[in-house]
């Protein structure tokens, strides 16, 4: 199985991380998405207040994560669902990893994918030993009746965000199928030009939660990304099948998470802040990127500027190595990602503003 796994793909950016660390000032390193900001005092002290607990942490959470999960879902979101249907996971990488896996899919079995997206949704089919499809279209998918389907927006990594008639299309036509429809939402609280909706809003989900999953991560947020802290939601008949499994192999978030999670979604003060951070740091990168010559495709929300010159992505990966930026190319996330680069707006607000004087250099 291990074998018929994927190159890591940042293993691959080691000789233009090389080139961009050498630069003199210093490497500005926008190739991932991990948090730079600090956790909010408000989460720090759930976990440290939480650090006493001796016993095991219940696989499906406390009571009050759960009632914060639908809390924060209703006033955020404008999503309804009931606290069984809440079931925190270790970070969120760990159940799309595991996801057709813990569903039941298997050697015969297929499972749509976006054409551009997160690494790990392939990795999670090829460890279940399903086939991929990748495609964002139903009617690209023919007569294909797939077991699961995975949806994200906004995108990573385009930042492109699918409007309700089109996640609408999705739902009907996975039910059709007796597909699970599941939405990677990592990035919901990070709309720019477009508000993203979630697939369990009742304009796509036409009020019936049944098929349906949605993926959350605190990681972006709420800078829990050293926490390991996310959850799932939606169909109470999934959530059950996917707690029993979990229960058994032992996939269950510490009891100081699970208190950091229940302040962070109970908190909105620090997301709106956090949002704000990313906002100033893609105001100042945005407008260097295309004065530099690059135009921004989608990026209309999500962490990322989706940026091309019209070349090979590693012609431009070296080209801002070069310049001691290092950014990711779009083969990472699929084929057709060639000619494209992802930029992380997650370094400080001085590294970003280095990155800017260096690209108008």
């Amino acid at each position: 199985m291990i074998a018929e796994l994927p190159d890591f793909p940042w293993d691959t950016l080691a000789d233009a991380g090389a080139r961009a660390r050498a630069h003199p000032d210093g490497v500005v390193n926008l190739s991932i998405g991990t948090p730079v900001d600090p956790v909010p005092a408000v989460i720090q002290e759930a976990l440290t207040g939480a650090a006493w607990i001796p016993g095991y942490p219940a696989t499906h959470g406390t009571p009050a994560l759960r009632q914060a999960a639908v809390d924060a879902l209703a006033r955020r979101h404008g999503v309804h669902v009931e606290p069984d249907a809440v079931l925190p996971t270790i970070g969120s990488k760990e159940l799309v990893a595991w996801l057709p896996t813990l569903l039941g899919a298997g050697a015969g079995d297929l499972v749509v994918i976006p054409p551009l997206g997160y690494p790990t949704y392939e990795v999670g089919v090829r460890l279940a030993g399903a086939s991929i499809l990748r495609t964002d279209s139903t009617v690209a998918a023919g007569p294909a009746r797939p077991v699961l389907v995975w949806l994200n927006s906004p995108s990573n990594p385009t930042g492109r965000v699918l409007p309700v008639e089109h996640l609408r299309k999705v739902v009907e036509w996975g039910r059709s199928c007796g597909a699970v429809v599941v939405s990677d939402e990592c990035y919901l609280t990070l709309g720019w030009e477009a508000e993203p909706v979630s697939i369990l809003h009742p304009s796509v989900s036409g009020g019936s939660l049944d098929g349906l999953l949605a993926v959350h991560s605190l990681s972006k947020s709420s800078c829990l990304a050293g926490y390991r802290a996310g959850f799932v939601t939606g169909d109470p008949a999934l959530v059950s099948r996917l707690l029993a499994v979990r229960k058994h192999a032992g996939m269950i978030v510490p009891h100081p998470v699970q208190a950091a999670i229940t302040a962070a979604l109970s908190d909105d003060t620090h997301v709106a802040e956090q949002k704000a951070r990313y906002a100033a740091r893609r105001a100042v990168l945005r407008p260097a990127l295309e004065a530099a010559g690059f135009t921004i495709d989608h990026s209309e929300a999500g962490l990322y500027l989706w940026a091309t010159r019209g070349e090979d992505a590693w012609a431009t990966v070296d080209w801002l190595a070069a310049r001691g930026i290092l950014v990711a190319p779009g083969t990472f996330y699929g084929p057709t990602g060639d000619k494209h680069v992802r930029v992380a707006l997650t370094a400080t607000d001085e590294r970003v503003e280095t990155a800017a004087k260096r690209l108008a250099e």
